[in-house]
């Protein structure tokens, strides 16, 4: 009886220890603090294969979950009442998250602030592969302006980020063409320049002479009617764009105020209400970018050019001698109804003739490092 409880106790021992080592296996011990942590913080971090893994004091929660990607990850407590987890491997770039502590959601204190989804939040860098064209480099770097304004047709107080690129406050008698770049949706006006990057993009392209050197202005694509209580409050942002945002960059910076310089681009709602400012004012603006998402035409697959053009311009053709660049992108993993809708709507513009360009992101989904990949790619077709 002995020696069969001392097989048993054997046999157990070896499973466990097996079963210890592939655990082991399954996580690498790598971990570092992320890129976007506040100052002196060593949690979150992220390992080489994308996992985070996540670190609070909160003695006396009954539970604490990481809330990533949409999948909620078990933290377990220790005894001094610190609770740590980590999540699976992460798609690489940049991904907004939560802690959720006993059924309420809640920041991170370790990170830096985002503002996405809807709110202030934490936010994590999974380590890209090509992280090099965004990377903060020694080199001549451009400046980020907050700039505050009073639209009449809101009737309240908004403002704008503006991007001039290195050289703007020396050179005084250069003139630069204008990138009006639009953010998603429940994101705002700090998305381009915080996780978008796209100051160091294009300080990285500039300092290359991969593009022009230009000015980017970024402001909020939430612009409402003013004093309107209706439950569909009616948007006014084309209009602000066009008749108090273009007027007020001309006159307060260096700007060549004319079509064949001003350029527009969006993220997903802002590539909607992008294409549509753009189709409205072909007057106003030679070029075009939309970054995972077209206008919301009904049947892109069979529209007309007509109804696409709004009666506005006869054909095709005409488009075509409009439109410097027409380009759009999207990631090869973006979900539903993403891939379908863009794939629509470039059949219809093979079918009227109307010449783009078309990129897909490899490996990315409705997500930052997409639209980075985008602007990366499409700034350097600009104003050449």
């Amino acid at each position: 009886m002995n020696r069969f409880l001392t097989i048993v106790i054997i046999i157990s021992s070896l499973y466990f220890q097996t079963s210890w080592c592939q655990v082991g296996l399954l996580t690498v011990d790598d971990f570092k603090p992320s890129s976007v942590n506040q100052l002196g913080k060593q949690y979150p971090q992220v390992n080489s294969e994308g996992r985070v893994r996540t670190s609070i004091s909160a003695p006396q929660a009954t539970k604490v979950q990481l809330d990533l990607g949409g999948v909620k990850y078990d933290l377990v407590k220790d005894g001094n009442g610190v609770w740590q987890g980590e999540s699976d491997p992460q798609v690489e770039g940049f991904h907004y998250y939560q802690l959720n502590i006993d059924g309420a959601s809640v920041p991170d204190p370790g990170t830096i602030y985002f503002y996405g989804a809807g709110r202030s939040g934490s936010g994590i860098e999974i380590p890209a592969v090509d992280q090099d064209f965004y990377a903060l480099k020694d080199l001549p770097h451009g400046l980020v302006s907050e700039n505050i304004y009073f639209s009449k047709l809101t009737n309240s107080f908004r403002r704008c980020f503006v991007y001039t690129p290195a050289g703007y406050t020396e050179n005084l008698k250069n003139r630069y063409p204008v990138l009006y770049l639009q953010h998603g949706s429940f994101e705002d006006e700090t998305g381009w320049a915080s996780q978008g990057k796209a100051n160091l993009i294009l300080d990285n392209l500039i300092a290359s002479k991969k593009a022009t050197p230009m000015i980017i202005v970024m402001d909020n694509g939430y612009a409402y009617k003013a004093n309107d209580t209706s439950l569909r409050p009616e948007s006014v942002f084309e209009q602000v764009v066009i008749t108090e945002i273009i007027p007020m960059i001309d006159a307060q910076f260096r700007t060549i105020p004319n079509r064949e310089n001003r350029a527009i681009a969006g993220l997903s709602m802002g590539a909607n209400q992008t294409m549509r400012i753009m189709m409205n004012n072909l007057n106003t603006f030679s070029y075009y970018g939309g970054f995972s998402g077209t206008a919301n035409y009904p049947s892109a697959d069979v529209i007309d050019v007509a109804t696409f053009l709004d009666g506005k311009y006869k054909d095709g053709k005409e488009v075509n001698s409009k439109i410097k660049v027409f380009w759009l992108g999207l990631g090869t993993k973006e979900p539903t109804p993403f891939p379908g809708s863009v794939g629509a709507f470039k059949n219809m513009l093979d079918k009227q003739g109307i010449k783009y360009t078309f990129y897909e992101s490899p490996g990315t989904a409705h997500e930052w490092l997409t639209w980075r990949r985008c602007l990366y790619q499409y700034a350097p077709l600009l104003f050449k």
